[in-house]
């Protein structure tokens, strides 16, 4: 079992920036699972791994699941989903970028991307009025510091306590090595 420190934060102000590139009807869930672990192996993110097709496909065919990929011609650089079912909040549920996109402004560019889409729906959406991200020990150790630079500001802290997805094979045991891996065999 592994254990992180969660930290939840919430903006209260958006910026305005161009559109992002909208996740196509059909092999949705497929492309996101693709793109989940792409860019999400290397901070142990699983919950969409081991999720059934039939479950995901409810989640991200959902009307207040918005589910964007940071694009630079043919390459995918990140992934954004926006989940506004507990309306009137917002939980940007899953961000970030491919490895060799970090650290090159790509993650500026897609977290102010979201922000501006969170605060300014669609008409006839229905606004929000609560912004939130958590971000955990396993992810990148700048994360805090950057959602916070966002505008973001902490307002809780829990601990998660969850099987290791390098034990239980829903990723391969060389993912996140900043992460020990603690075998109980």
């Amino acid at each position: 079992r592994v254990r992180s420190g969660v930290c939840l934060l919430r903006r209260s102000c958006s910026l305005h920036l161009p559109d992002l590139e909208s996740f196509g009807d059909g092999v949705r869930e497929i492309l996101a699972r693709d793109l989940f672990r792409r860019v999400g192996q290397d901070w142990l993110w699983h919950s969409r791994l081991h999720m059934k097709d039939e479950t995901l496909r409810a989640i991200l065919d959902h009307a207040d699941v918005d589910l964007y990929r940071l694009m630079s011609g043919d390459d995918v650089l990140g992934l954004l989903e926006l989940d506004f079912r507990e309306a009137p909040h917002c939980e940007m549920s899953f961000f970030g970028l491919v490895p060799q996109a970090i650290g090159k402004g790509a993650g500026r560019y897609l977290v102010d991307r979201g922000i501006h889409l969170a605060w300014h729906r669609r008409p006839g959406q229905m606004p929000i009025d609560r912004l939130w991200v958590h971000t955990c020990t396993f992810d990148h150790p700048a994360a805090l510091g950057f959602y916070q630079k966002a505008g973001f500001v902490p307002y809780g802290f829990m601990v998660e306590v969850q099987d290791d997805p390098r034990l239980t094979g829903h990723l391969p045991r060389h993912a996140a090595p900043h992460i020990p891996l603690v075998d109980p065999k």
